[in-house]
């Protein structure tokens, strides 16, 4: 599905005629005719962000949605997704709406999540506002655990333990 997305914002066409292309294409379509409709321009599709220093991934798209800046990832599921099963898509979400903001000086309103299902089941997940600063902070956290994880283990295979 990723695929035939990338290409369709690159303006690029690409067809996979297997079983499973096809499904995935169907997908990609629905995400096309529902999620991009609001989409007025892009910036960059599979974007490679990185925040100094702390972290680095990659993002399908950076665009407009609704006259915002926005981060954009595509997510496909093989069920319908209820909001509090989607916590760790938010805070990557929010991480690279951090990273942007820091290397390219923008102003990330939003991260939507456009989720589809094999049956063209085709939902959108928004993160604006208060709830985007708290992800960013909840991100942060975890990635402070992660870092106290590193340093432990460095730590202790230093000492011998």
């Amino acid at each position: 599905m990723h695929k035939y997305l990338e290409n369709y914002v690159l303006g690029k066409g690409y067809e996979d005629l297997t079983d499973l292309g096809q499904e995935t294409k169907r997908m990609a379509e629905k995400v096309i005719e529902v999620g991009l409709a609001p989409v007025s321009g892009y910036y960059g599709s599979e974007v490679t962000l990185y925040y100094p220093g702390l972290y680095a991934g990659s993002t399908d798209l950076v665009g407009m949605h609704n006259d915002k800046e926005t981060i954009i990832d595509f997510k496909q599921a093989n069920k319908p997704k209820r909001e509090e099963w989607i916590g760790d898509y938010k805070l990557q979400a929010a991480a690279y709406a951090m990273a942007h903001d820091q290397v390219h000086g923008s102003n990330i309103e939003q991260c939507v999540i456009m989720v589809c299902t094999p049956d063209l089941y085709y939902q959108e997940f928004k993160i604006d506002g208060f709830n985007l600063r708290k992800a960013k902070h909840d991100f942060l956290k975890r990635l402070d655990q992660y870092h106290d994880i590193i340093n432990d283990e460095k730590e202790a295979a230093y000492y011998g333990a």
